[in-house]
């Protein structure tokens, strides 16, 4: 009986921690693709998810997770249910802006 007991308590314990570390995956929304969005992400579907793929192509990346929410269809209820899942980390600007940034600073003048 004893033997039972420990076993049941250690597969309830492995299954917490499993749990816990599904639950502790988090998200760059600037780097990661919408596959990987709607994994992780709390009712953001796979529609929602290439939104925020296309809004992050065309206007660059996000400052904070509080930009998601100017993503059509993305509410600040989904945000604030995805807040521990998401981090916002350095991203790429979009290929027209970064074109236009790299045409309008000037570039240095060397001298010998």
């Amino acid at each position: 009986m004893k033997f039972f007991t420990v076993t049941l308590k250690s597969l309830v314990l492995s299954l917490l921690l499993a749990g816990s570390a599904l639950a502790a995956e988090k998200v760059n929304i600037n780097t990661a693709d919408a596959a990987e969005l709607d994994r992780v992400l709390v009712n953001v579907g796979a529609a929602k998810a290439q939104a925020i793929v296309d809004f992050r192509d065309a206007n660059g990346p996000f400052k904070s997770a509080e930009e998601l929410a100017l993503v059509k269809g993305i509410g600040l209820k989904t945000v604030e249910r995805n807040r521990d899942l998401i981090e916002v980390g350095a991203g790429k600007a979009p290929a027209g802006k970064a074109a236009t940034t790299a045409a309008s600073k000037p570039k240095p003048v060397e001298r010998r």
